[in-house]
Protein backbone atom coordinates (compact mmCIF):
# COMPACT_ATOMS: atom_id res chain seq x y z
CA UNK A 1 0.00 0.00 0.00
CA UNK A 2 1.14 3.52 -0.37
CA UNK A 3 2.38 5.34 2.18
CA UNK A 4 0.90 8.77 3.08
CA UNK A 5 3.86 10.57 1.42
CA UNK A 6 3.70 8.58 -1.59
CA UNK A 7 0.18 9.17 -1.74
CA UNK A 8 0.51 12.81 -2.18
CA UNK A 9 3.27 12.40 -4.90
CA UNK A 10 2.81 15.05 -7.80
CA UNK A 11 1.52 14.17 -10.72
CA UNK A 12 5.03 14.88 -12.21
CA UNK A 13 6.54 12.19 -10.82
CA UNK A 14 3.95 9.89 -11.59
CA UNK A 15 3.41 10.64 -14.92
CA UNK A 16 7.05 10.48 -15.75
CA UNK A 17 6.54 6.86 -14.36
CA UNK A 18 5.64 5.96 -18.23
CA UNK A 19 8.17 7.41 -19.91
CA UNK A 20 10.87 5.29 -17.99
CA UNK A 21 8.32 2.38 -18.40
CA UNK A 22 8.88 -0.55 -20.41
CA UNK A 23 5.24 -0.85 -21.22
CA UNK A 24 4.38 -3.61 -23.74
CA UNK A 25 1.13 -5.01 -25.33
CA UNK A 26 0.59 -8.81 -24.84
CA UNK A 27 -2.50 -9.76 -25.92
CA UNK A 28 -6.06 -9.48 -26.40
CA UNK A 29 -8.51 -11.64 -24.68
CA UNK A 30 -11.97 -12.71 -25.90
CA UNK A 31 -14.69 -15.31 -25.83
CA UNK A 32 -14.92 -17.85 -28.36
CA UNK A 33 -18.27 -20.33 -28.74
CA UNK A 34 -16.04 -23.42 -29.78
CA UNK A 35 -11.98 -22.89 -29.03
CA UNK A 36 -11.18 -26.26 -31.62
CA UNK A 37 -13.10 -24.46 -34.57
CA UNK A 38 -11.12 -20.60 -33.48
CA UNK A 39 -7.66 -22.84 -33.37
CA UNK A 40 -8.59 -24.65 -36.44
CA UNK A 41 -9.30 -21.51 -38.36
CA UNK A 42 -6.50 -18.97 -37.02
CA UNK A 43 -3.97 -21.62 -37.56
CA UNK A 44 -5.00 -23.05 -40.99
CA UNK A 45 -6.37 -19.63 -42.97
CA UNK A 46 -3.68 -17.15 -40.72
CA UNK A 47 -1.02 -18.62 -40.38
CA UNK A 48 -0.59 -18.13 -36.59
CA UNK A 49 0.53 -20.67 -33.63
CA UNK A 50 -0.89 -22.06 -31.31
CA UNK A 51 1.64 -21.11 -28.28
CA UNK A 52 -0.11 -22.74 -25.46
CA UNK A 53 -3.36 -24.08 -23.71
CA UNK A 54 -4.44 -24.11 -20.10
CA UNK A 55 -7.64 -24.93 -18.84
CA UNK A 56 -9.03 -24.53 -15.76
CA UNK A 57 -12.10 -27.35 -14.62
CA UNK A 58 -12.83 -25.71 -10.76
CA UNK A 59 -13.80 -22.41 -13.11
CA UNK A 60 -15.27 -23.95 -15.99
CA UNK A 61 -12.89 -22.55 -18.85
CA UNK A 62 -10.13 -23.69 -21.15
CA UNK A 63 -7.90 -20.69 -22.53
CA UNK A 64 -5.89 -20.97 -25.80
CA UNK A 65 -3.29 -18.26 -26.74
CA UNK A 66 -2.38 -17.93 -30.15
CA UNK A 67 -0.01 -15.67 -32.55
CA UNK A 68 3.17 -15.64 -34.68
CA UNK A 69 5.55 -15.31 -32.31
CA UNK A 70 6.85 -16.32 -28.86
CA UNK A 71 4.83 -14.02 -26.63
CA UNK A 72 7.76 -13.00 -24.61
CA UNK A 73 8.35 -10.69 -27.63
CA UNK A 74 4.96 -10.68 -29.33
CA UNK A 75 1.23 -9.92 -28.91
CA UNK A 76 -0.99 -12.38 -28.64
CA UNK A 77 -5.06 -13.40 -28.67
CA UNK A 78 -5.82 -15.57 -25.91
CA UNK A 79 -8.71 -16.56 -26.68
CA UNK A 80 -11.56 -17.72 -24.04
CA UNK A 81 -14.18 -20.63 -23.85
CA UNK A 82 -16.86 -20.99 -20.78
CA UNK A 83 -17.93 -24.72 -20.70
CA UNK A 84 -21.22 -24.53 -22.64
CA UNK A 85 -21.39 -21.68 -24.11
CA UNK A 86 -21.08 -21.37 -28.33
CA UNK A 87 -22.05 -18.14 -28.73
CA UNK A 88 -22.01 -14.46 -28.02
CA UNK A 89 -22.65 -10.93 -28.95
CA UNK A 90 -19.89 -8.83 -29.98
CA UNK A 91 -22.07 -5.98 -29.80
CA UNK A 92 -21.50 -2.28 -32.11
CA UNK A 93 -17.88 -1.02 -30.61
CA UNK A 94 -15.23 -3.79 -30.66
CA UNK A 95 -13.75 -3.09 -34.42
CA UNK A 96 -11.39 -5.47 -35.60
CA UNK A 97 -8.00 -7.26 -34.95
CA UNK A 98 -5.57 -6.69 -38.31
CA UNK A 99 -2.98 -9.16 -39.80
CA UNK A 100 -0.04 -7.45 -41.90
CA UNK A 101 0.97 -10.05 -44.53
CA UNK A 102 3.39 -9.43 -47.13
CA UNK A 103 0.94 -10.73 -50.22
CA UNK A 104 -2.59 -9.88 -48.70
CA UNK A 105 -4.17 -11.71 -52.14
CA UNK A 106 -2.65 -15.28 -51.67
CA UNK A 107 -3.72 -14.83 -47.79
CA UNK A 108 -7.05 -14.12 -48.93
CA UNK A 109 -7.39 -17.16 -51.01
CA UNK A 110 -5.78 -19.37 -48.68
CA UNK A 111 -8.60 -18.23 -46.18
CA UNK A 112 -11.14 -19.02 -48.91
CA UNK A 113 -9.70 -22.10 -50.28
CA UNK A 114 -9.66 -23.38 -46.48
CA UNK A 115 -13.96 -22.28 -46.12
CA UNK A 116 -12.93 -19.02 -44.18
CA UNK A 117 -15.03 -16.07 -45.03
CA UNK A 118 -13.66 -12.79 -46.95
CA UNK A 119 -16.20 -10.15 -46.32
CA UNK A 120 -14.08 -7.02 -48.57
CA UNK A 121 -11.84 -8.82 -51.52
CA UNK A 122 -8.31 -7.60 -51.40
CA UNK A 123 -7.97 -3.84 -53.26
CA UNK A 124 -6.72 -0.65 -52.51
CA UNK A 125 -7.81 1.29 -49.53
CA UNK A 126 -10.78 3.82 -50.54
CA UNK A 127 -8.64 7.16 -51.66
CA UNK A 128 -5.02 5.39 -50.86
CA UNK A 129 -2.26 2.67 -51.87
CA UNK A 130 -2.09 0.27 -49.61
CA UNK A 131 -3.83 -3.12 -50.26
CA UNK A 132 -6.17 -4.40 -47.79
CA UNK A 133 -9.45 -7.39 -46.85
CA UNK A 134 -10.96 -8.20 -44.28
CA UNK A 135 -12.00 -11.65 -43.17
CA UNK A 136 -14.37 -12.86 -40.65
CA UNK A 137 -13.90 -15.82 -38.09
CA UNK A 138 -16.22 -18.24 -37.25
CA UNK A 139 -17.34 -15.77 -34.12
CA UNK A 140 -18.00 -13.13 -36.41
CA UNK A 141 -15.00 -11.23 -35.05
CA UNK A 142 -13.74 -9.55 -38.09
CA UNK A 143 -9.81 -9.45 -39.18
CA UNK A 144 -8.32 -6.44 -41.68
CA UNK A 145 -5.93 -7.95 -43.86
CA UNK A 146 -2.91 -5.26 -44.54
CA UNK A 147 -0.31 -5.56 -47.19
CA UNK A 148 2.94 -4.61 -45.18
CA UNK A 149 6.53 -6.06 -45.97
CA UNK A 150 8.04 -7.52 -43.60
CA UNK A 151 7.18 -7.03 -40.27
CA UNK A 152 8.48 -7.67 -36.69
CA UNK A 153 4.53 -8.39 -35.63
CA UNK A 154 2.04 -9.33 -38.05
CA UNK A 155 -0.63 -9.11 -35.22
CA UNK A 156 -0.97 -5.63 -35.22
CA UNK A 157 -3.87 -3.91 -34.60
CA UNK A 158 -6.68 -3.80 -32.34
CA UNK A 159 -9.10 -1.62 -33.36
CA UNK A 160 -12.29 0.23 -31.06
CA UNK A 161 -14.64 2.27 -31.61
CA UNK A 162 -14.68 5.78 -28.97
CA UNK A 163 -17.17 8.47 -28.24
CA UNK A 164 -14.64 11.18 -27.75
CA UNK A 165 -11.55 10.46 -29.59
CA UNK A 166 -9.15 13.72 -27.95
CA UNK A 167 -10.36 12.64 -24.36
CA UNK A 168 -9.38 8.67 -25.59
CA UNK A 169 -5.94 9.71 -27.14
CA UNK A 170 -5.20 12.36 -23.63
CA UNK A 171 -6.28 8.86 -21.83
CA UNK A 172 -3.82 6.65 -23.09
CA UNK A 173 -1.29 9.34 -23.55
CA UNK A 174 -1.66 9.81 -19.78
CA UNK A 175 -3.10 6.72 -18.30
CA UNK A 176 -0.80 4.28 -20.37
CA UNK A 177 1.78 6.59 -21.60
CA UNK A 178 1.35 5.44 -25.21
CA UNK A 179 2.58 7.84 -28.02
CA UNK A 180 0.12 8.77 -30.88
CA UNK A 181 1.84 7.30 -33.99
CA UNK A 182 -0.78 8.87 -36.53
CA UNK A 183 -4.60 10.59 -36.31
CA UNK A 184 -6.22 10.50 -39.76
CA UNK A 185 -9.53 12.54 -40.71
CA UNK A 186 -11.88 10.74 -43.25
CA UNK A 187 -14.40 13.30 -43.60
CA UNK A 188 -16.34 11.70 -46.52
CA UNK A 189 -17.04 8.59 -44.71
CA UNK A 190 -17.41 11.05 -41.15
CA UNK A 191 -14.78 8.85 -39.08
CA UNK A 192 -11.52 9.92 -37.74
CA UNK A 193 -8.79 7.23 -36.73
CA UNK A 194 -6.03 7.57 -34.35
CA UNK A 195 -3.37 4.83 -33.82
CA UNK A 196 -1.41 4.72 -30.67
CA UNK A 197 1.47 2.37 -29.06
CA UNK A 198 4.84 1.62 -28.01
CA UNK A 199 6.68 1.64 -31.28
CA UNK A 200 6.10 2.60 -35.01
CA UNK A 201 3.08 0.91 -36.75
CA UNK A 202 5.07 -1.44 -38.50
CA UNK A 203 7.07 -2.71 -35.76
CA UNK A 204 4.37 -3.30 -33.59
CA UNK A 205 1.23 -3.73 -32.60
CA UNK A 206 -1.31 -0.68 -31.92
CA UNK A 207 -4.46 0.36 -30.60
CA UNK A 208 -6.50 1.65 -33.13
CA UNK A 209 -9.27 4.33 -31.85
CA UNK A 210 -12.09 5.07 -34.77
CA UNK A 211 -14.60 7.77 -33.76
CA UNK A 212 -17.71 8.00 -36.08
CA UNK A 213 -19.04 11.43 -36.53
CA UNK A 214 -21.41 12.15 -33.90
CA UNK A 215 -21.62 9.02 -32.02
CA UNK A 216 -20.72 8.93 -28.77
CA UNK A 217 -21.74 5.72 -27.16
CA UNK A 218 -21.62 1.66 -28.44
CA UNK A 219 -23.23 -1.53 -27.37
CA UNK A 220 -20.31 -3.37 -26.12
CA UNK A 221 -21.48 -6.96 -25.98
CA UNK A 222 -20.30 -9.87 -24.15
CA UNK A 223 -17.77 -11.00 -26.23
CA UNK A 224 -14.47 -9.13 -26.78
CA UNK A 225 -12.56 -8.91 -23.18
CA UNK A 226 -9.68 -6.49 -22.79
CA UNK A 227 -6.15 -6.12 -23.98
CA UNK A 228 -3.55 -6.84 -21.68
CA UNK A 229 -0.28 -4.64 -21.11
CA UNK A 230 3.21 -5.64 -19.85
CA UNK A 231 4.92 -3.04 -17.04
CA UNK A 232 7.93 -3.27 -15.06
CA UNK A 233 5.79 -2.11 -12.07
CA UNK A 234 1.75 -2.45 -11.65
CA UNK A 235 1.99 -0.48 -8.97
CA UNK A 236 3.42 2.51 -9.78
CA UNK A 237 1.87 2.48 -13.72
CA UNK A 238 -1.71 2.33 -11.49
CA UNK A 239 -0.89 5.29 -10.20
CA UNK A 240 -0.94 7.05 -13.15
CA UNK A 241 -4.23 5.28 -14.31
CA UNK A 242 -5.47 6.47 -11.44
CA UNK A 243 -4.70 9.92 -12.30
CA UNK A 244 -6.15 9.57 -15.98
CA UNK A 245 -9.31 8.37 -14.79
CA UNK A 246 -9.94 11.10 -12.11
CA UNK A 247 -9.26 13.92 -15.08
CA UNK A 248 -10.58 12.21 -18.19
CA UNK A 249 -13.27 9.42 -17.02
CA UNK A 250 -12.71 5.35 -16.48
CA UNK A 251 -12.47 3.58 -13.29
CA UNK A 252 -9.78 1.61 -11.41
CA UNK A 253 -12.01 -2.17 -11.54
CA UNK A 254 -9.07 -4.13 -9.44
CA UNK A 255 -6.32 -2.63 -7.33
CA UNK A 256 -2.73 -3.62 -7.77
CA UNK A 257 -1.77 -6.77 -6.05
CA UNK A 258 -0.70 -10.42 -6.97
CA UNK A 259 -3.66 -12.91 -8.06
CA UNK A 260 -4.45 -15.32 -5.66
CA UNK A 261 -3.08 -19.04 -6.71
CA UNK A 262 -0.57 -17.88 -9.58
CA UNK A 263 0.83 -14.55 -7.80
CA UNK A 264 1.46 -12.58 -10.83
CA UNK A 265 0.89 -9.04 -10.16
CA UNK A 266 -1.71 -7.25 -12.03
CA UNK A 267 -4.09 -4.24 -12.00
CA UNK A 268 -7.24 -3.48 -14.21
CA UNK A 269 -9.65 -0.49 -14.95
CA UNK A 270 -12.00 0.53 -17.79
CA UNK A 271 -11.07 3.93 -20.53
CA UNK A 272 -13.38 6.47 -20.48
CA UNK A 273 -15.49 4.30 -22.72
CA UNK A 274 -15.76 1.29 -20.64
CA UNK A 275 -13.11 -0.44 -22.70
CA UNK A 276 -10.81 -2.93 -20.12
CA UNK A 277 -7.31 -2.82 -19.88
CA UNK A 278 -5.21 -5.21 -17.37
CA UNK A 279 -1.73 -4.23 -16.36
CA UNK A 280 0.72 -6.88 -16.07
CA UNK A 281 4.20 -7.02 -14.28
CA UNK A 282 6.14 -7.70 -16.84
CA UNK A 283 8.62 -10.68 -14.74
CA UNK A 284 5.64 -12.41 -13.41
CA UNK A 285 3.98 -13.00 -17.18
CA UNK A 286 7.59 -14.25 -18.40
CA UNK A 287 7.27 -16.47 -15.07
CA UNK A 288 4.59 -17.82 -16.33
CA UNK A 289 5.34 -18.63 -19.94
CA UNK A 290 8.45 -21.00 -18.39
Amino acid sequence: MATGSEAAKPAETVLEWNKQDNKRMLHAVYRVGDLDRTIKYYTECFGMKLLRKRDVPDEKYTNAFLGFGPEDTNFAVELTYNYGVDKYDIGEGFGHFAIANDDVYKLAENIKSKGGKITREPGPVKGGSTVIAFAQDPDGYMFELIQRAETPEPLCQVMLRVGDLERSIKFYEKALGMKLLRKKDVPDYKYTIAMLGYADEDKTTVLELTYNYGRTEYSKGNAYAQVAIGTNDVYKSAEAVDLATKELGGKILRQPGPLPGINTKIASFVDPDGWKVVLVDHADFLKELQ
